[in-house]
C-alpha cells in the first residue's frame, strides 16, 4: 500500500527542486535579457525511480529524457499514463539495432552522431509511417569518451539530416569539457556551438536549426547566456531524492 506522507514528502521535495531550478533559469535569463520561455526544461531521469520521474512530470516539467534506450522504453511504458503526457527525449548514445526500440515513445533523439545512424532512423520511422525529430550532437571536447560528431565534420552530418526523409532536423546538442579537465571553460565550449549551428545555415534551413541543447547541472547558466534553449538538468533536479 502506497504510504501517503511518503507521497506527500516527495511532491514537496520535487516542487522546492524544480522552484529552484526555474528559479536558476529566470536569473540567467535575466542575465542574458532573454524570456524564460525561451527555454526548455528537461529532467534526466537516469538515477531516480518511476514514482519520482512521475512526480517531477506531474509537478510540472514535462520533458524527461534517459540515457539508455532500454531504460526509455521502460519508464515510458510504466509513466504511459500520466497526465499530461511526458515528452521523452534520449540523450545517450543510440546503437543503430536499439533505434526500433525507441522509436514508439521518444519524441526527440538528441544523439544523432553519425550517418549510419541516420540512415537507421529515418528507414525505422519511414516503417512506423512517422518522422522523427533529431538533434545532431557535436563533440565539443577531445574527451574519448565523449560521443558526437567532431566539429569539423558537423556540416556534413547536418546537412545528410537536413534532406532526410522521415527525419526532422531541430537543431544541435553538445557538453562542455569536464570540470576537472585542463583549461575547462563551459561558457567558451557554448559559444562555439552556437557560433556552429549560426554557420551551418549556409547548408540547412534556419528553422532546422532552432535548437541548442546544452547545459546540465552544474553549467546551465552559462549555456543560457549563450543561447541555449534546452538544459538537459538531473541532480540539481533531484536533491535530496535520489
Amino acid at each position: 500500500m502506497t504510504d501517503p506522507s511518503a507521497e506527500d514528502a516527495l511532491r514537496e521535495r520535487c516542487l522546492a527542486n524544480l522552484g529552484s531550478v526555474q528559479r536558476r533559469i529566470a536569473a540567467a535569463c535575466e542575465a542574458a535579457g532573454r524570456a524564460t520561455d525561451e527555454i526548455r526544461l528537461i529532467a534526466v531521469t537516469k538515477y531516480v525511480d518511476a514514482a519520482t520521474a512521475r512526480c517531477v512530470a506531474e509537478c510540472g516539467c514535462g520533458d524527461l529524457a534517459e540515457s539508455r534506450p532500454q531504460r526509455l522504453r521502460e519508464l515510458a511504458a510504466a509513466l504511459a499514463d500520466t497526465r499530461p503526457a511526458i515528452r521523452w527525449h534520449l540523450v545517450g548514445h543510440l546503437q543503430r539495432n536499439k533505434v526500433r526500440m525507441i522509436l514508439p515513445a521518444v519524441a526527440l533523439v538528441q544523439t544523432l552522431d553519425s550517418e549510419r545512424l541516420l540512415e537507421a532512423i529515418a528507414a525505422e520511422a519511414a516503417a512506423a509511417g512517422r518522422a522523427c525529430d533529431v538533434l545532431v550532437e557535436v563533440n565539443l571536447t577531445t574527451d574519448p569518451g565523449r560521443s558526437g560528431v567532431a566539429e569539423s565534420d558537423a556540416v556534413t552530418l547536418v546537412a545528410a539530416a537536413a534532406a532526410s526523409p522521415h527525419v526532422r532536423l531541430r537543431g544541435l546538442m553538445g557538453m562542455a569539457a569536464r570540470p576537472d579537465s585542463p583549461a575547462a571553460d563551459a561558457r567558451r565550449d557554448f559559444a562555439r556551438l552556437r557560433r556552429l549551428r549560426d554557420s551551418l545555415e549556409s547548408v540547412a534551413p534556419a528553422e532546422t536549426l532552432r535548437e541548442l541543447s546544452m547545459g546540465m547541472s552544474g553549467d546551465f547558466e552559462a549555456a543560457i547566456l549563450e543561447g541555449s534553449t534546452m538544459v538537459r538538468i538531473g541532480s540539481a533536479l533531484f536533491e535530496g531524492i535520489a
